[in-house]
């Protein structure tokens, strides 16, 4: 089946602040960005703290090179003021809080005035857009609902928009499967690994995932690589679009990919102002088309102002192409707390998973396990990845083979390669783990 050619977001009313120039939006950011700046220092008593301890004031900022100056907030700032204490409202005036899972230490906890609500829903409205949603659709929502912020967020951006909103949530697979086929949503919004999950729960069914009536997916909430783009679109006769946030800065929104060009997100800078930053010598500010460690301060935000928040994500800042004076960001390569170095190389998951996918007989369902078999120094890495159903046992043999030598070619690392059983490893429901770290403690 050939997929129908997409209409341009010509078709679509856009938000002004989309079609305003270069030199307009930047005047914005800097008069959103002093009156941020000031709020927060006055409102975040740890914001107060950090700029004195810094030796900087809100009056030092007076053109958006001079945000350089001013401290870095980090992850663990949040945890630190857990649960409230970078609130910069009164308790009464937070319409809505969210929270992380907490899994790898305290939760991070953000909250939003009901002014923040709105403007989240009107991003993630223009988001959706972009990636080729329309007034009137109806949307499968499978991202998951309640503290984490994918599931409620969509859900407002699609409502929005002018959708119909199918709240699925993550999970229940074999029901998400029943619904698209009775509800006939034309887009579906999940995380990458999941609609792969759902699409090979579809084919165990005997159910081509081509045949359904999906024709877009906004895919986010974990790094994911154009060959998995590309397994998606010809697997589900869809087009795939990224959508990119995270809870301490918005939730989902923060940027989208125009499904005319599917060339990366376009942040949102009339609401954020991004940098890049070199991952391990934090005070070099990077330029544009570096790659490097994103950082995001908000503009807008009232209940949780953000100052030059340290993502971990690693990507760079390229030119505008559908959205000419907002920037875009090039493919997340991983993140730098997920960086494994092995034997003084460094490997991200995002890599193996490229190569991977140029190898017809392995799946994308991989996992990546760290262990130090005892007496001996070196680190392993063993490679477990999923056949495809159709290969044979002298196919698994010479498709292991192959993995080996092309992730020692282009990484640059050994390692074991181990061909698993299709649907022998865990599926993901939500955001994917990719790294089994098995190493003794130290």
């Amino acid at each position: 089946m050939t997929q129908e050619t997409v209409a341009p977001t010509s078709d679509a009313v856009l938000d002004r602040e989309e079609m305003i120039s270069r030199d307009e939006l930047e005047a914005l950011q800097l008069t959103r960005l002093q009156h941020t700046v000031a709020y927060a220092y006055d409102r975040v008593p740890l914001y107060k703290r950090k700029f004195d301890e810094h030796g900087v004031h809100p009056t030092d900022l007076r053109e958006l090179s001079d945000l350089g100056k001013f401290p870095f907030t980090t992850k663990e700032d949040l945890r630190l003021e857990y649960p409230f204490g970078m609130f910069a409202v009164p308790q009464h005036e937070v319409a809505r809080i969210h929270a992380s899972s907490g899994t790898t230490g305290r939760a991070t906890v953000v909250g939003y005035t009901k002014k923040d609500l709105a403007d989240w829903a009107k991003l993630v409205a223009r988001s959706l857009r972009a990636s080729g949603v329309r007034p009137g659709m109806k949307v499968h929502n499978a991202y998951g609902y309640g503290l984490f912020t994918g599931g409620m967020g969509a859900h407002a951006g699609a409502e929005a928009l002018g959708c119909t909103v199918i709240p699925i949530s993550g999970g229940q697979t074999e029901r998400q499967i029943t619904l698209i086929q009775d509800f006939k949503p034309d887009a579906i919004l999940a995380t990458p690994t999941y609609l792969l999950t759902i699409a090979d729960a579809m084919m165990k069914q005997g159910i081509d995932p081509a045949s359904t009536s999906l024709k877009f997916a906004v895919l986010g909430a974990e790094p994911w690589t154009e060959e998995m783009r590309h397994e998606l679109e010809v697997m589900m006769n869809i087009k795939a679009c990224d959508i990119y946030g995270l809870s301490e800065v918005m939730g989902p929104g923060v940027a989208g990919e125009a499904v005319e060009t599917q060339d990366g997100s376009h942040i949102w800078e009339d609401h954020f102002r991004p940098e890049i930053i070199d991952a391990f010598d934090p005070t070099v500010v990077l330029g544009d088309g570096e790659p490097g460690e994103l950082v995001f301060t908000s503009l807008t935000k009232e209940a949780l102002p953000i100052i030059r928040y340290r993502t971990k994500d690693l990507t760079r800042l390229l030119p505008g192409t559908a959205r000419p004076a907002h920037r875009r960001m090039g493919r997340i390569t991983g993140r730098s707390d997920d960086m494994i170095i092995l034997r003084g190389v460094n490997l991200f998951p995002s890599q193996i998973e490229e190569i991977a996918l140029r190898i017809p007989e392995l799946s994308p369902h991989f996992q990546l396990e760290l262990t130090r078999p005892e007496g001996q120094r070196m680190d392993q890495l063993t490679v477990k990845i999923e056949r495809r159903e159709s290969v044979t046992i002298e196919g698994v043999a010479s498709a292991a083979k192959v993995l080996q030598q092309q992730i020692k070619i282009h990484v640059g690392s050994s390692c074991t390669v181990d061909v698993v059983e299709p649907g022998s490893l865990e599926r993901s429901n939500g955001k994917l783990r990719r790294i089994y770290d098995m190493r003794p403690k130290a």
